[in-house]
């Protein structure tokens, strides 16, 4: 590959998609799909009755792919006009078909149809490294299912849960996404042809008056693209609200990725989970020891690029003018190529990142242990009472050690000393041994470990077992 140095080039287009998105939205996918569009148009009109040959149809298919760009590019330089100019390039190509090249149409049967079958095409794309997201942490979240580790609220030490049902709660968020990314593919549908103020008139002229000619135009065309319907009614353009739904979709999927990339970050920090890294990789320029969450970090970047991206389609549906109006133009040709490569960017993150997290048992447990103590003053509380305390009494008692030892702890720099504050409190009547025996973690996990079961057994396996033949995704971090 050829590296210019001395102009701009999009960090998209170089370090952060896979080679599968970045094709999607390449200038050859875009206009071998204008040309497709050409010649279903080309097909159809003939099959309709208009006086349009075999011979210029074989023409057009016989250059359907090897686009003169140079040509295309020469005259878009004298017309201005993208759309005519390969349509005048096709033509130097196909000398009997030129005259029926385009026929009927305006630019944004070519434009806006392509736009649509690329996104969603995009969307099936994201939509398998989603999945394959989930089935990794799902078997995550079942390898660690019964490992108790600390709540936290706010940051504050709260009530156990374990690893694995904290990691359903990534995957909850992903299922919601994908349920919204499968209901929004299979809602779009093909502009089809609708002419420049959306009436058709144009082909309703072509055909002599023929209104359900001009209908079968629109479902044939559609058909012959892939898809299995079209908007029945339009301006010159399809909805622009169609991007600022596909944007919002997008904006989800970056949303539950960046809160994720947040747990791994703080749990990293404490030591207890961490992100892949490598032999080689460098933590720190100046710091040789230190591991930094990179992979993470640049999730949560990416991810607050794609939230502030969705307000792009969102603004240009909203300031849209009657059937048609350019001002959208330049906006979607950045904010809906980026936001896609941009989600493919994080899903290839959170597809590394959950095939190699590190979990650390002892550091999980030292650290839920020197909790513990807070936690199971309940427990104590309700058997010193069964054995015949007040109630009352020793709920102060047991805020008094609590407080007493939560100085020690913070002031002091020194071990939690609940345990043994109460065992020498003689109201409560209970030895070292006995409080040792309320202290395991899995007493105060509640449901969190059949709750992760069932939810995998119930509301992910199915998904998984419906998409095997998808499954195994791999991702490697370029940089």
């Amino acid at each position: 590959m050829t590296t210019t140095h001395d102009t701009y080039t999009s960090p998209l287009s170089e370090r952060y998609p896979s080679k599968e998105m970045k094709h999607l939205f390449s200038p050859e996918k875009k206009f071998r799909t204008w040309r497709k569009l050409w010649i279903a148009l080309a097909e159809t009109e003939k099959e309709l009755g208009l006086d349009i040959t075999q011979e210029q149809i074989d023409e057009l298919k016989a250059h359907a792919d090897d686009i003169n760009f140079e040509d295309a590019e020469a005259r878009e330089k004298i017309v201005r006009h993208d759309v005519m100019s390969h349509v005048y390039a096709y033509g130097l190509q196909c000398p009997k078909a030129k005259g029926i090249i385009h026929l009927g149409a305006t630019s944004c049967y070519v434009g806006d149809n392509t736009d649509l079958i690329i996104m969603k095409e995009g969307l099936k794309i994201l939509r398998d490294k989603l999945v394959n997201v989930i089935a990794q942490l799902a078997s995550f979240a079942m390898e660690h299912k019964g490992q108790p580790t600390l709540g936290f609220t706010h940051f504050q030490a709260a009530q156990p849960t374990t690893v694995g049902k904290r990691a359903t709660l990534w995957i909850n968020d992903l299922m919601m996404d994908l349920e919204d990314l499968e209901y929004l593919y299979d809602s779009i549908k093909m502009l089809g042809s609708k002419g420049t103020t959306g009436t058709q008139a144009t082909f309703l002229e072509l055909f002599e008056g023929d209104y359900e000619k001009v209908k079968q135009l629109d479902q044939k065309i559609t058909e012959k693209m892939g898809f299995d319907a079209y908007y029945p009614v339009s301006g010159q353009t399809y909805s622009r609200k169609v991007d600022s739904r596909v944007l919002n979709v997008l904006a989800g999927i970056a949303q539950s990725a960046h809160k994720f990339s947040n747990d791994i970050r703080l749990l990293q920090h404490l030591k207890e989970v961490e992100e892949p890294f490598e032999k080689t990789q460098i933590g720190s320029s100046a710091m040789a020891y230190k591991r930094n969450p990179m992979r993470s970090e640049r999730m949560a970047s990416l991810a607050n690029y794609v939230i502030a991206d969705a307000v792009n389609p969102a603004i240009t549906a909203s300031t849209q003018w009657f059937e048609r109006t350019l001002d959208d133009s330049a906006n979607k040709r950045l904010s809906i190529p980026e936001a896609f490569l941009t989600v493919d960017s994080i899903l290839e993150l959170y597809l590394n990142i959950t095939s190699g997290l590190v979990v650390y048992p002892k550091v999980i447990a030292s650290r839920l242990n020197s909790e513990l103590p807070f936690m199971a003053t309940e427990i104590i509380l309700m058997d010193a009472v069964k054995a015949g305390g007040d109630r009352q009494e020793l709920h102060e008692r047991i805020r008094e050690h609590s407080m007493a030892a939560a100085r020690r702890v913070k002031e002091e720099g020194e071990a939690n000393d609940l345990l043994d504050r109460i065992a020498s409190d003689p109201a409560f009547g209970m030895d070292r041994e006995k409080l040792e025996s309320l202290m395991d973690a899995k007493n105060f996990i509640g449901c969190a470990e059949q709750q992760t079961e069932d939810y995998i057994r119930e509301q992910v396996q199915p998904i998984l077992d419906a998409n095997q033949d998808i499954i195994g995704m791999t991702a490697e971090i370029n940089v």
